[in-house]
């Protein structure tokens, strides 16, 4: 499906996709208004019990949950169906989960393109949907060759134009880090939000993962306020297995919440997990748990 397609422009435009989003710059909030970070728990749609999305969202909702994690692979076309399911509830769209073709540092060029443009397509439906943004992987293991300096130089770049087009439909990229068995390159919050730097686009920020936090980064506290107002989402499992927080012994985000309320984080914690038990009973039990400790926090 292309961006020009009738029907979904006149949805976007409806939508107001054409306005500019808040930045996420280190400097806005030396000059913006004091803030204090407030917990807003998400669940991927595909986590979440229910057969439909309308049984997932009941049950989301009924459990204290206020945002979805929608993937975005085929997200152009489930833009109605999801606005819809979505009338006259509380709960948001959160983050759009990948789901784009190609990659974006990969060595060919028609690969990239096909990244660019796959990449454009759903952050066009993930501004309708008024999510956080979409985030995105530069490359997986074995998806590239080049090495960190070469991946970083061809990405940024490409990241600049990414940031125009995200401006325009009211959207962002969240670039995610992944741990070193997952990802050669960009493993690190500080990393990440490095680049958001060097890009210096408003619609170009990042996310941190705890579960891949838990294998890079020495202290979560400081992850987090590495990224500062360049973060805006968060994946959250447990620190073991990647279950559900609270299915592996001694799971613990405590410091990690310290980091996001030193930073007044305004985004989405959600659940990026499996689950050894019944999901109708671990994810309400997740969602008890990390209120807890974000109150300990």
């Amino acid at each position: 499906m292309s961006l020009d397609r009738r029907g979904f422009l006149k949805l976007s435009t409806a939508a107001g996709v054409a306005t500019m989003i808040p930045g996420c710059s280190m400097e806005e909030k030396k000059m913006g208004t004091p803030t204090k970070a407030i917990l807003k728990i998400s669940c991927q749609e595909g986590v979440a019990p229910g057969e439909t999305l309308t049984e997932k969202l009941d049950f989301l909702e009924a459990n204290g949950y206020v945002g979805i994690e929608i993937g975005g692979r085929g997200l152009v076309d489930r833009v109605e169906e999801i606005q819809k399911a979505l009338e006259g509830r509380t709960i948001k769209v959160s983050a759009i989960c990948a789901g784009f073709k190609g990659v974006i540092i990969s060595e060919k060029e028609e690969v990239r393109k096909e990244a660019m443009q796959s990449m454009k397509e759903i952050l066009t439906a993930a501004g309708a949907l008024g999510s956080t943004g979409l985030i995105i992987v530069p490359a997986f293991n074995g998806q590239t060759q080049l090495g960190h300096q070469e991946s970083r130089e061809l990405l940024i770049p490409l990241l600049q134009e990414l940031g125009v087009h995200a401006q325009s439909v009211n959207s962002r990229i969240l670039l995610e880090p992944l741990n070193r068995k997952e990802a050669h390159f960009l493993r690190q919050v500080a990393d990440a939000a490095a680049i958001c730097r060097d890009v210096n686009n408003p619609a170009i920020c990042c996310m941190g993962d705890f579960w891949h936090m838990t294998w890079e980064e020495t202290n979560d506290m400081g992850a987090f306020i590495s990224a500062g107002n360049y973060l805006h989402h968060v994946h959250i499992a447990s620190r073991k297995r990647r279950k559900m927080p609270g299915e592996d012994e001694g799971d613990n985000y405590v410091v990690g919440f310290k980091g996001l309320k030193m930073i007044d984080y305004q985004d989405y914690i959600s659940l990026e997990c499996g689950s050894v038990g019944d999901k109708k009973v671990t994810v309400p039990a997740a969602a008890k748990l990390i209120k807890e400790q974000w109150e300990m926090a």
